[in-house]
């Protein structure tokens, strides 16, 4: 084996490739961030948000962390990623319902690249409704001095702020793709960490001042950091986690040779579905809630509000995304009655269960079990850690959303830096410390 460290990453040619592809696609992102839409008075507009946060207004406040501050500012990118996430949940809940897309989804690559063609349709016609919703809040918006955000509003803006924010959801999207096919890592997924990473220098500075102004005590300071690394552990230990199912092979003869007899495992994840389930909670939560807070209209501020993190509404709708997309997204990667026939045809068999229907049986309630289990963590740390928010006046930015996001991802994209270092004989990312599965 050779070392291990940071520097086998660039040792390999294509690997280096693939990681400064997808570093340099997220530094365009994060330039992208800070370009403002035409027609937009920023000074008035920062104003208006700074006695917005000041008001206590989380749920602006958490679209923006998944939009890396876009949001507040009303760039290019204010509308994220988002729409193209909403898209995505809408065309695999109609692929079960819609034979014509369950018969795309069978055809292989051909059928894949029809439905991410549809997808990219959606996304443009979600994006058209909540920049839309955007356009003609942002009109009645003003200053706590009286000046007007839009100092010239009309179609002419509105046509323009859609047209830029669909133009800027568009891009993002296209960056995410060409990340995940010829950077490391998924590129969705990272978009949305590099936006929440984005957001961390800020939110330990506003931290320290909390701190010396008193309004959070050094002590709960410290309870904190505590409990993040707690969570952070959490995370790592159940991402890792799994239920090795013991395989056995049969003896048979091949050419003038005995093989099999081998005893082998298959390894199911606690938690198959990762950090899918709370982004696409989160995307189906916010998309509403977004076109309310930019609206003047009294029950739609009504719907925003109950919407906000912490309140009882949020709590169930978020639960039950939560246990939903846990199900249905293991539902689509992982096939039961596939991998047992896999191991039929292979001569593999599960001690005390025959082969083909009652193995994918076994499988199936096993999987079932786990993935209960991966839900309710994933609620814990998704709601707890909003309560913890409203209790120590701590900054947004330490929501368990985010933090399941971050290491889900990091671990995610090590994992798959790893592989391309195991198999040419590297030792890994990290020497003492690969990530490995625990059995549970």
């Amino acid at each position: 084996m050779r070392e291990a460290g940071v520097g086998n990453i660039f040792q390999i040619p294509e690997l280096k490739n693939r990681v400064l592809f997808s570093l340099a696609l997220l530094a365009v992102y994060r330039i992208g961030v800070h370009v403002p839409t035409p027609g937009i008075d920023t000074v008035a507009l920062a104003a208006f948000f700074s006695e917005l946060r000041g008001g206590g207004s989380t749920i602006m406040q958490f679209f923006d962390l998944f939009t890396g501050g876009a949001l507040s500012q009303v760039t290019i990118f204010a509308l994220g990623i988002m729409p193209y996430i909403s898209s995505s949940i809408i065309l695999e809940l109609l692929t079960v319902v819609i034979p014509h897309l369950e018969r795309l989804k069978k055809e292989g690559e051909a059928g894949r690249k029809k439905i991410n063609q549809y997808t990219r349709y959606g996304t443009v016609l979600l994006s058209t409704v909540q920049g839309f919703g955007i356009a003609v809040g942002i009109e009645q918006m003003q200053a706590p001095t009286g000046a007007l955000v839009v100092p010239e509003p009309g179609w002419a803006f509105r046509a323009m702020t859609v047209l830029t924010l669909v133009a800027g959801t568009s891009f993002i999207m296209w960056l995410g793709e060409q990340i995940t096919e010829r950077g490391i890592g998924n590129g969705i997924s990272l978009i949305i960490f590099a936006g929440i990473v984005a957001g961390l220098p800020s939110a330990i500075i506003n931290s320290l001042r909390l701190m010396g102004t008193g309004e959070i005590l050094p002590f709960v300071m410290i309870l904190i950091i505590v409990g993040m690394v707690g969570v952070v552990g959490l995370v790592v230990w159940f991402e890792t986690s799994q239920r090795r199912i013991r395989v056995q092979y049969a003896k048979r003869m091949v050419g003038r040779k005995m093989a099999g007899g081998q005893e082998t495992h298959l390894p199911l994840k606690v938690n198959t579905s990762g950090v899918i389930p709370p982004i696409f909670a989160s995307s189906l939560i916010l998309f509403p809630a977004t076109i309310a807070q930019f609206s003047n209209v009294p029950w739609m501020n009504q719907v925003s509000q109950m919407l906000t993190p912490g309140n009882a509404l949020y709590v169930i709708l978020t639960v039950s995304f939560i246990f939903f997309f846990a199900y249905f997204y293991t539902s689509i990667i992982f096939n039961p009655m596939d991998v047992a026939d896999n191991l039929r045809k292979y001569g593999g068999f599960i001690p005390g269960r025959r082969p083909g229907r009652p193995t994918a049986d076994f499988i199936d309630r096993t999987l079932t079990r786990l993935t209960f289990i991966g839900a309710i963590y994933l609620s814990l740390i998704v709601i707890l850690p909003t309560y913890l928010i409203q209790w120590f006046n701590v900054p947004f930015f330490f929501g368990g959303t985010a933090l399941l996001i971050v290491v889900g991802v990091a671990v995610d994209t090590q994992r798959q830096i790893e592989s391309h270092l195991v198999m040419r004989n590297y030792e890994g990312f990290l020497k003492k410390s690969r990530v490995r599965g625990r059995t549970v």
